[in-house]
């Protein structure tokens, strides 16, 4: 009898010790999965929706550079017309902000006198681009954009005919950005008001890219 009671006794305490497992393991289990969960929405949040996709392929990261020219003139062929009209007033504001500059610290009387005319006829293109924009309800960028602004950064060390030349650099390159940009909206734009602007503004483009690469040469 002893040796049965002692069996019986032996068994509940296993079946017990069984029953403190399982329950424990599946307490376990349920923290680590709702941990898990909780980890999954702090480590990989839904991205935001951002306000500039689209605008540029460069992001905040540009540096001017021919990699990100590459990138940003990429996106050229399926650029929407509000996208377009705002990133011709990023370049506008490039061109005015960069002449402004060169009309200062220019070295080279040809190149002040190149850089004054500038800062005239881009204040002039936006308040044209601005007329085009405001009927199509699109607003106007007040700071440039990343790889606009990355250009205007490569005047703010420079000093001397180092200035000189790398203004006429970053003039170069932003010219390089719009005439391959407004070919394309000369060519297929959505709206005919914002087709007809980039096929009046392309020849104006050349002729400045011209006047850039003469005094480049010089």
């Amino acid at each position: 009898m002893k040796t049965l009671s002692y069996f019986l006794i032996a068994a509940a305490m296993a079946t017990a010790t069984a029953c403190s497992s399982t329950n424990t393991a599946a307490s376990e289990s349920a923290t680590s999965n709702a941990t898990d969960t909780r980890m999954g929405t702090d480590m990989n949040p839904t991205p935001a929706p951002d306000a500039n996709a689209g605008v540029t392929a460069t992001g905040a990261d540009a540096t001017g550079g021919s990699a990100d020219m590459t990138a940003y003139m990429n996106t050229f062929a399926t650029m929407q017309d509000p996208v377009f009209l705002m990133n011709a007033a990023s370049s506008n504001m490039l061109e005015v902000r960069a002449s402004q500059m060169a009309a200062q610290k220019a070295t080279t009387p040809e190149v002040r006198k190149f850089a004054q005319s500038m800062v005239s006829k881009y204040t002039q293109a936006n308040q044209e681009l601005k007329a085009i924009a405001a009927p199509l309800g699109v607003k106007m960028p007040q700071t440039m954009m990343p790889v606009h602004q990355a250009l205007a950064d490569r005047l703010m060390d420079k000093r001397g005919k180092e200035f000189d030349q790398t203004y006429l650099d970053v003039l170069d390159k932003a010219h390089q950005m719009d005439i391959a940009m407004f070919e394309v909206k000369s060519k297929a734009a959505e709206t005919p008001a914002v087709q007809a602007y980039a096929a009046k503004t392309l020849p104006v483009l050349h002729s400045q890219q011209d006047m850039t690469t003469a005094l480049e040469k010089k």
